[in-house]
């Protein structure tokens, strides 16, 4: 037992360090994240040291339930697939390239105008795709308009990680925690519609408070240059990604498990993108660079977290752990505990963590649900305070330095800190609130 924590203290630590100084090394042609390769490490020492038998990993890895981790990283590969491949044909920019065509006095206009399109885009996809679509944008957009990109920064990056907690799929966390209780699409939504309400209002009137000064000033943006779509690929696009949605909201309804339905899309839309680039005699560079893009790195170190949370569970850590955070309301402590533990571990490797500590025979029926709810709005409000919080703020922090954006850890945790406190504690208590009125 106690070997297992202290090799996955080091762990943690360690990769929080590596993000910080070493976020990448590079073999060769290729960079390498740093993160995944100390937890596969990890992993890899305690399966060697016979903390963990090989068969019970496994057993528990081909587990025909939802929480199966392969099951999982699939749901996840094929949502974001499908938004990648939007934004692989300019959709999200096109929407971009909109709103700011549109003429605004100060940059108050524009800075709501492009949290709501964010909000909006985020719900129905995820906030890793919002992150990698709209942090290029709004630096190529600030540098042109020589105005501070930080308002909009952190109103993008707050937004995606704040309306990402209203539908399952809009966080890997969620689909984990959620999928681990079989909390269903359309369940999931009744309860967690006021939390993200709550939470998306608040945060925003923080930063127009923290940012006020910048915002009031004027805004001269040269209009940006059209995005040419292409047509049947882009309506072929969003038909898939707005069915597949539509199919996962009654998918507990048709018995279906959710990484059949997103699998089924993903694997249709490249039929036809086959198809069409076949019958149109073209080149599919747009496929291929969509899958260039999928976050690959994701797969060995969710694997290796899944593996380093068994050897907890194994020499039962995490039984106890449930024993401490187990109070007649979890909401105060599960919610809190996750915030924290998400960014000291990262909030996929904590969602792995609160996924085996909440367990149906740890808990009495409502305060299990209650703790997988807090779970996952700690693992999205989490990625506010550090940028070690999220694999959102991991990537947003590697895309600020190519633009030549400065923000330092410590500027990241002021402006965290500011934000982070109430709007956790809001979404709490709209938690609070969803309890009375849907559980």
């Amino acid at each position: 037992m106690i070997l297992a924590c202290v090799i996955i203290i080091i762990t943690g630590i360690l990769v929080c360090l590596s993000v910080i100084f070493k976020p990448t090394i590079r073999i060769g042609k290729f960079q390498i994240g740093t993160y995944w390769l100390i937890s596969l490490f990890s992993a890899i020492v305690i399966l060697c040291c016979r903390i963990l038998p090989l068969d019970f990993v496994w057993k528990r890895m081909t587990n025909p339930s939802s929480v199966n981790p392969f099951k999982i990283l699939i749901l996840f590969f094929s949502m974001t697939f499908l938004s990648i491949f939007l934004d692989e044909l300019g959709f999200f920019q096109y929407l971009a390239n909109k709103i700011v065509k549109q003429k605004h006095n100060k940059q108050i206009g524009l800075f709501l105008k492009l949290y709501i399109v964010v909000s909006l885009l985020t719900i129905f996809t995820s906030n890793d795709i919002i992150i990698l679509t709209f942090t290029p944008f709004i630096c190529c957009f600030a540098k042109r308009a020589k105005i501070n990109p930080l308002p909009f920064l952190f109103g993008e990056f707050f937004a995606a990680n704040t309306w990402s907690m209203c539908l399952i799929i809009g966080n890997p966390t969620n689909i984990y925690l959620a999928t681990s209780a079989n909390i269903s699409f359309f369940e999931y939504i009744k309860v967690m519609a006021i939390p993200t309400i709550f939470a998306g209002i608040l945060s925003v009137l923080l930063l127009l408070f923290i940012f006020r000064k910048s915002l009031k000033e004027e805004l001269g943006i040269d209009i940006p240059n059209e995005i040419h779509l292409n047509q049947p690929l882009l309506i072929i696009s969003v038909i898939h990604l707005v069915l597949c949605i539509i199919i996962l909201a009654i998918s507990s309804y048709l018995n279906l498990e959710m990484w059949y339905i997103t699998l089924g899309f993903a694997l249709s839309l490249i039929v036809l993108v086959c198809g069409y680039h076949g019958i149109t005699r073209t080149k599919p560079r747009s496929l291929k660079r969509s899958c260039l893009r999928l976050p690959f790195e994701l797969i060995p170190f969710l694997l290796s977290m899944f593996v380093l949370v068994l050897a907890l569970e194994y020499t039962e850590v995490t039984t106890r752990l449930a024993d401490i955070l187990n109070t007649t309301n979890p909401i105060l402590t599960i919610g809190p505990s996750s915030f924290i533990i998400s960014n000291l571990i990262n909030n996929i490797p904590m969602s792995v963590l609160y996924g085996a500590i909440l367990q149906p025979e740890n808990f009495i029926a409502q305060n299990y649900i209650l703790g997988i709810y807090s779970a996952i709005i700690g693992s999205n409000i989490g990625a506010y305070f550090t940028p070690v919080g999220a694999l959102a703020g991991l990537m947003w922090m590697s895309i600020l330095k190519i633009y030549d954006v400065q923000i330092s850890f410590k500027k990241f945790m002021k402006y965290g800190l500011m934000v982070a406190v109430p709007t956790l504690a809001i979404a709490l208590f709209g938690l609070w609130i969803a309890s009375f009125i849907v559980l």
